[in-house]
């Protein structure tokens, strides 16, 4: 006699709602602990201090980050560019802002230079990017205590 196996139907589902919502909280979390501005800066640069340095107000529209180091290059994403050679760098900046429906001179180039870098390269870079059409520009630097 031939016996049959009974099939029991096991189904195992379980509510994902806990899950989904820990999973929103933790990327809730994360967002608020993340510091996105500490993202453009390069340890090799070290700030001057300044008494009269202060945050900026409100966020800019858009920024360009250069950080100029004391041997006179300048670091822009994961190159090192000689001053007299940003043009090239410059001009695809301003390319990309124009395919954007903006200008040059609406962007905001922000000069991260190390204290021992000297002020004429600060000045030359300066230069090139005026030679490239922005026009606004931003020095940081260090906020000491009076």
């Amino acid at each position: 006699m031939a016996v049959k196996a009974k099939k029991f139907d096991v189904s195992a589902e379980s509510d994902m709602t806990p899950m989904i919502d820990m999973t929103f909280q933790l990327i809730a979390f994360f967002m608020i602990l993340i510091n996105f501005s500490d993202s453009d800066q390069n340890e090799r640069i070290k700030l001057p201090g300044s008494v009269l340095a202060k945050p900026p107000e409100a966020p800019l529209e858009s920024p360009i980050h250069l950080q100029l180091a004391k041997e006179g290059v300048v670091l822009f994403n994961a190159d090192q560019v000689p001053i007299p050679s940003m043009h090239p760098v410059l001009a695809k900046e301003r390319r990309i802002l124009e395919l954007k429906d903006k200008s040059a001179s609406s962007a905001t180039i922000i000069i991260r230079a190390d204290a021992m870098a000297n002020t004429g390269m600060v000045q030359e870079l300066i230069k090139v990017c005026q030679e490239e059409g922005f026009e606004k520009f931003a020095l940081r630097a260090k906020t000491e205590a009076q």
